[in-house]
Order: C-alpha cells, then structure tokens, then sequence
C-alpha cells in the first residue's frame, strides 16, 4: 500500500501509477494537478480517497485522517475511534470542501472555453444561459458543451453551481446576511434550491457553514 498527504501526490503521481485513478491533494494544487496527470480523476472536495493499494490525502493537516483511515483497515473501527478519541481528533468523515474555495482548471490549452470560464468568473455564475455562454466561445451550444467538460472535469451547471457555493461561502463566512437573502445575492430565487445546491457541494447545510467558519461578530440565520 502507499500512501500520500497533500503536495506529496505530485512524488507518487510522476510515477504514473495515478493513470486512471482516483486521487485527492490540496485544492489550491487542483489546476496544477489536472494540467500534470490528465489521466488521473482528482476530486479535492474529498480530504481522504481510499483506492485499495493507493490512499491520498488533502492538506498537510490530513494526516490525521490519513492515518486513522489505515488504522482502521488493518484493527478496526473500533480502535480506530478509541485513537481519535485518545487524540482529540474528529474521526474520518469530514471533508475537504468545508473548507475549499472554487479553484477551476484553466491550465488546459482550449482558448473558447478559457474565454467562457472568464466570462462566468465575471459575472460570479449569475448568467448561465447556454446560448449566451455559446456566443462568449463562438462554439454551437453541443460543442461547448462538449468541449467544457472535457476542459474542465465539469458540466457548465456545475461550475456556475460551484462559482455560487463559494460566493455563498464568502458571504456566510464574513457578513451577517440572513441565509435566504444570500442565496438570492448570489442567483438562487428558490431558498430550497439554494440550500440543497449547498448541501451537495459543501457536505454542509448554510446554517451549519456558518456556525463552523463565520468571522462575522453576529450571525443571523
């Protein structure tokens, strides 16, 4: 078994044993990752990936979960939760999106597409038309499509999805908003929509973000 924790992935990824695996590093190295093994699937909202002979993990502080996800393989969940409890530690679950920000691959060579990735950054992913972000490439709508996911790693809903989640995140993070008016601050007219959206992509409800990482002095739910 190997094993790696946040930058070392790249060591274990120059031996091209990540082709066509599933691998996570820290999220700030995401583009970077993406534009040195294209064949690796890197997933950084995870902070732990268990491939079987293969575990990577995000940032410098996952060694924690790295480790107790080996004790647990070889004694057991049982032991496992007694060392996170010896160490005051959570047990693995938590997960890297809690606390990463929205870091889009942009080292692809597609220049259509890095022009619709701008324009979506510009506008926070407010304006999400298909035709429109058609016209910013000067593709058919099917090619952008096409040729957006394959640059990168996501659907265009998705990215405007991810572009919102972390204006939402901000916004909970650093003012006292209520919830619903962030939601609609950042595109979403349906409160459950946003909350769901959210959820999906963070792991954790509005509310929830915001009792764990607020800096503001009061919140409001």
């Amino acid at each position: 078994m190997l094993a790696s924790i946040c930058s070392g992935a790249f060591v274990l990824g120059d031996t091209g044993l990540f082709d066509n695996r599933t691998v996570t590093t820290h999220w700030t190295y995401e583009d970077r990752f993406r534009s040195r093994f294209p064949l690796a699937r890197v997933e950084t909202d995870r902070i732990v990936i268990d491939d079987g002979d293969i575990i990577t993990a995000g940032g410098v502080m996952a060694w924690t979960d790295l480790c107790l996800t080996i004790i647990a393989r070889f004694m057991g969940d049982a032991v496992m939760i007694e060392v996170a409890r010896g160490f005051l530690i959570d047990p693995p679950g938590r997960e890297q999106s809690y606390y990463s920000g929205f870091s889009p691959h942009v080292g692809h060579k597609d220049e259509a597409i890095l022009k619709v990735q701008e324009f979506l950054e510009s506008n926070k992913g407010k304006t999400v038309n298909v035709a429109a972000l058609a016209a910013q490439a000067s593709l058919e709508e099917r090619t952008l499509l096409r040729r957006f996911q394959k640059a990168t790693g996501y659907t265009t809903t998705e990215y405007w999805q991810r572009l919102r989640v972390s204006n939402a995140k901000t916004k909970l993070r650093d003012t006292r908003l209520a919830i619903d008016q962030i939601g609609w601050d950042v595109g979403y007219t349906d409160p459950s929509a946003f909350r769901k959206v959210f959820h999906r992509i963070v792991g954790l409800s509005p509310s929830d973000y915001r009792r764990r990482f607020a800096t503001a002095v009061k919140t409001v739910a």
